[in-house]
């Protein structure tokens, strides 16, 4: 896995958000990230609740957010993740939770 370094807080793109959780989700499920429907729940795409827990903490340790582990059932597509962030990282302050 590789190693990403932190965004800053606020000044996170939606669009950039969405390719990165397209890449984080392509990589879990060993497929080229081309092949990741953005609009396709996580679950029918084969992302099992290992990989949902990991996704957490690789959101936290990019976007210096704390999320509820439950993220991916909560937001269960790439766009409604990206949705959920952007509003996040838009109200957050220096990544502590509101």
């Amino acid at each position: 896995m590789t190693e990403t370094a932190a965004a800053p807080v606020g000044h996170t793109a939606p669009q950039a958000i969405r390719a990165w959780l397209v890449d984080r989700v392509a990589y879990y499920l060993e497929r080229n990230p081309a092949d990741v429907d953005e609009g396709t729940q996580l679950a029918e795409m084969g992302l099992d609740s290992v990989y949902a827990l990991t996704l957490c903490g690789d959101v936290e340790d990019h976007f210096g957010l704390v999320v509820e582990p439950t993220l991916a059932w909560d937001h269960p597509t790439i766009d409604a993740i990206t949705a959920h962030l952007a509003a996040a990282l838009g109200g957050a302050q220096e990544g502590v939770p509101q």
